[in-house]
């Protein structure tokens, strides 16, 4: 009855809340529970900002990753890779795929008992400490040599993987392994001539390497523009969330957030995490507001289409086409995830609001190289 009385409340009165509606600490009773006729009960409502929002007089900039000499050179240089093959040299070089096996020492370097042993990869390419990527190279199959994981690996994610271990345990890990090379792996690229031009477009669509080098650049321009326009949106969500400055009830949320997090969540911490909160709420009431005011909508169809691009992009890695039976089975098996549904929507409506956005605002486009723009996009 409680929980009717109050969305009713909310209903007819046409209220945007924010969160849920939380009873109020009180210690008053709300009624005679001997001689029950009316009782109260009270609750607090937080209530979402009115915003006004005007898009036709901003100027953003719009920043255009410029294609260039070098970036096609690396982009060449990387789709002979994807299409090369794989070979098994009898000593490992600076750019090998080293599979072995993993066995924990101790601060002796002799074997932990009861330590870390685990079948893994490592790829010489990618070892930045100089060291230790010398003592990697000129292996054979069945040669040991003492290593620190942390110094092979690029990252917390691939270290756990390398060494079969939690993300908690990563942390942890300290000291040397054993590494015994069980097998190299080298990958020999693809000659840049016509039977990768055909691989990748077809056969005969590229003529030549000059045609390769113009198709590439357009790939790239076109692949650029995701980042783009994420960059525009974070640019102008900034600019927009500082200038409206929509005024929340911040008291209310915290006390929703901590009420309805899952797990117990202290004062400082809630103090210190409320800040990116607070923009990222702004931020989606004024997406809202760009939303209701101009209709914008994504309809089954689109959603069907992404999901049948995406899984066309997958096959094409391999180098093959789907079939039209193909797509839909395996676009109806995506779809049947209402998780996966719901994030397909959400990026097809963001890039609505960026497209309506862009058509409404003054655009002055920006050529910028790729390091500057790589550097824009980790400022924040």
């Amino acid at each position: 009855v409680i929980q009717k009385s109050l969305y009713d409340h909310i209903n007819d009165n046409k209220l945007n809340v924010l969160g849920n509606p939380l009873p109020k600490d009180e210690d008053a009773d709300g009624g005679d529970w001997d001689n029950p006729q009316d009782f109260e009960f009270s609750y607090e409502l937080g209530l979402a900002p009115e915003i006004e929002l005007a898009l036709d007089k901003k100027k953003v900039t719009y920043h255009v990753v410029k294609v260039d000499k070098k970036l096609i050179d690396q982009q060449l240089i990387d789709l002979a890779k994807r299409y090369g093959k794989m070979s098994e040299p009898t000593e490992s070089g600076s750019a090998d795929m080293l599979a072995g096996t993993f066995v924990q020492l101790d601060a002796k370097g002799e074997i932990l008992p009861g330590g870390i042993m685990n079948d893994g990869t490592v790829f010489t390419e990618f070892v930045e400490d100089k060291k230790t990527a010398k003592s990697l190279t000129g292996l054979k199959p069945g040669d040991v040599v003492v290593v620190d994981p942390n110094k092979v690996s690029r990252n917390h994610d691939e270290l756990g993987r390398m060494l079969g271990i939690t993300h908690d345990e990563v942390h942890h890990l300290k000291g040397n392994f054993n590494f015994k090379v069980n097998e190299i792996k080298r990958l020999m690229p693809a000659e840049v001539d016509q039977v990768l031009f055909d691989k990748i477009y077809g056969k005969d669509e590229v003529k030549d390497l000059a045609d390769f080098r113009a198709r590439v650049e357009a790939d790239l321009s076109k692949a650029f523009v995701k980042d783009q326009d994420w960059m525009f949106k974070r640019d102008l969500s900034e600019e927009l969330i500082d200038r409206i400055n929509p005024s929340l009830p911040d008291g209310f949320l915290k006390r929703w957030i901590k009420e309805s997090n899952e797990e117990p969540l202290s004062d400082d911490q809630l103090e210190k995490d409320y800040p990116n909160y607070s923009r990222g709420l702004k931020w989606q009431l004024i997406e809202n507001k760009i939303v209701r005011d101009n209709e914008l909508q994504v309809n089954p169809n689109e959603v069907t289409d992404f999901a049948k691009a995406n899984i066309t992009s997958q096959y094409r890695q391999y180098g093959m086409e789907p079939t039209e039976e193909d797509l839909d089975a395996a676009a109806k098996s995506v779809l049947s995830n209402r998780e996966e549904t719901r994030k397909i929507y959400d990026m097809l409506m963001e890039d609505k609001v960026i497209a309506f956005c862009k058509e409404q605002v003054k655009v002055k486009e920006k050529e910028v190289s790729f390091d500057d723009f790589k550097k824009m996009a980790n400022t924040h």
